[in-house]
């Protein structure tokens, strides 16, 4: 029986036509406290949250702001749900739920994830997918702040974290969705990135019935590994000597771009294959004194640490590193970033496994602590390549991630990939495909096509069978589109046919490389 029609039966009989927003203020359900439930009218979307204070712990460079004001977001009106789920003594995770009203409501279900340490809703994906006509939901994951400092003492709160908090959620939504439309939704969709990528495999890995079609951009779903190899070069470049500044962190990326971008056929300001890539570092080793238009023998470490990989006293591979093409955008080299590693990364290891705000990060030992933290709470990661109960109920999983990422390494979407390959077979793109992005940073941003509809090509792909031989991708300048590319399933890479402009999609096929 589904579980949401067992928390309607608890709740009281499922009603035939769709409730009145106001009158979800009684629902029951186990473990759970509506705390408000209004209409909003329909017009412009307004953030219920005040804007994010700057993330200090960002390693990808902020997005341009745009050259001139976007036109306001319009939403049909909806019904928004907010509760808080107690599912342990120690719980306290909340969770937002907004259904379209009427004929505005497409039939389905779209979830929603978070980033970073979570900590807040995510409102603007809630509202972009309130304006595609879902019902949807988000969660802070059961703590408020982007950081870990919940973890200190609460044991619970981290298994909230990890995964229990997302489930929880998806399965109070459809309860929701089901008392508030009559019906329950006819698919249920996951759509993240960065931490919202790890929640989304998560779901696919534990519970495989929650969703029939997920979206997982630049997982972090090796979240032990991705904070330690953070730490690793984080406290290498802060070394006398090591750090790299920013006007020769330009001048290493003008150079690697120099030695490979013409390599992939056209000269377009990023790398479409950085595998192919064969930089040489010695070509920037100052020959005698430390000068502006070179890099000390120590910087040149730090070069080569970034782009890892990070390995174990064993040999074995803690992390990947950044890809080359990636490094005109890096500034997780440069002394200026703070006298300590990040935050964002030192809290898997200070909070979650040491449990000390004062934890000396100097002391941290790659043998020793990754170990221990993945012994103790390894469950934060979703790395479990059998996926074969979500393929078996038909589910389609489409992750994706951006060459240029500085966040999360994009190798680690691909060996994650060719984990699953190597425990389910080697043909398995008829429900899981990868797409690399070219030249694109973090979940957003960066040189290449960068803006692309995913979730139009997992509907199709669900919904009609039809799956992605390709995605047209776009880069956006201005306010203007000045090029498309074709995004392809990995590991084919979008190669031009050697006639027509190169910022037109359809002079390019996908081909293996």
């Amino acid at each position: 029986m589904n579980r949401a029609l067992i928390l309607l039966a608890v709740a009281g009989p499922v009603v035939s036509a769709q409730t009145p927003c106001e009158q979800l203020q009684s629902l029951k359900l186990p473990d759970t406290t509506i705390t408000k439930v209004t209409t909003v009218p329909a017009g412009a979307f307004v953030n219920p949250a005040p804007p994010p204070a700057p993330q200090l712990d960002a390693i990808d460079p902020p997005p341009p702001p745009p050259a001139a004001t976007p036109a306001p977001q319009m939403l049909p009106a909806y019904c928004r749900l907010l509760a808080t789920l107690k599912p342990s003594p120690d719980s306290d995770i909340k969770i937002e739920v907004w259904l379209p009203l009427g004929a505005a409501w497409n039939g389905k279900y779209e979830a929603v994830g978070g980033g970073g340490w979570a900590g807040v809703i995510s409102y603007t994906a809630l509202a972009n997918a309130v304006e595609e006509g879902y019902a949807t939901s988000s969660t802070d994951t059961g703590h408020e702040g982007g950081n870990a400092r919940f973890a200190v003492g609460h044991p619970e709160k981290i298994v909230d974290f990890s995964y229990r908090a997302v489930h929880e959620m998806t399965v109070k939504a459809k309860a929701v969705i089901t008392a508030f439309y009559g019906r329950g939704p006819r698919l249920s969709y996951w759509n993240g990135c960065s931490t919202g990528g790890r929640q989304g495999l998560m779901e696919a890995q534990r519970y495989p019935e929650d969703f029939d079609a997920i979206i997982a951009g630049a997982p972090a779903n090796f979240q032990t590994h991705l904070h330690a190899f953070d730490i690793v070069l984080q406290t290498a470049v802060r070394q006398f000597g090591s750090a790299v500044p920013p006007a020769k962190v330009t001048l290493l990326g003008k150079a690697v771009l120099d030695a490979c971008d013409a390599a992939d056929g056209i000269k377009d300001g990023f790398l479409n294959n950085p595998r192919k890539c064969n930089f040489d570092y010695g070509s920037l080793l100052c020959k005698g004194a430390e000068a502006d238009g070179c890099l000390t023998a120590a910087q040149v470490d730090s070069v080569k640490k970034a782009h890892g990989p990070l390995m174990n006293a064993k040999g074995a591979l803690v992390y990947p590193g950044y890809a080359m093409g990636s490094e005109g955008t890096w500034r997780l080299l440069s002394a200026a970033n703070g006298p300590a590693p990040t935050a964002l990364s030192l809290g898997s290891y200070r909070e979650v496994l040491h449990q000390d705000p004062n934890w000396d990060w100097r002391t941290f030992d790659v043998n020793k602590d990754v170990a221990a933290l993945d012994e103790k709470h390894g469950y934060i990661n979703a790395v479990n390549p059998d996926l074969s109960q979500f393929k078996a109920r038909g589910g389609k999983l489409i992750t994706y991630h951006g060459w240029n990422d500085t966040g999360i390494s994009p190798e680690n979407s691909i060996n994650y990939r060719e984990s699953v390959l190597a425990k389910m077979g080697p043909e398995q793109d008829n429900w899981y495909r990868l797409f690399m992005v070219p030249g694109m940073g973090h979940c957003q941003g960066g040189p290449g096509p960068n803006q692309f509809n995913l979730m139009g090509a997992m509907e199709r792909w669900r919904e009609s069978g039809v799956a992605p031989e390709s995605i047209v991708a776009e880069h956006v300048a201005n306010n203007k589109v000045d090029m498309t590319r074709p995004l392809c399933p990995y590991p084919q890479v979008a190669t031009y046919k050697g006639v027509g402009s190169t910022n037109d999609a359809a002079n390019f096929s996908c081909k293996a490389p």
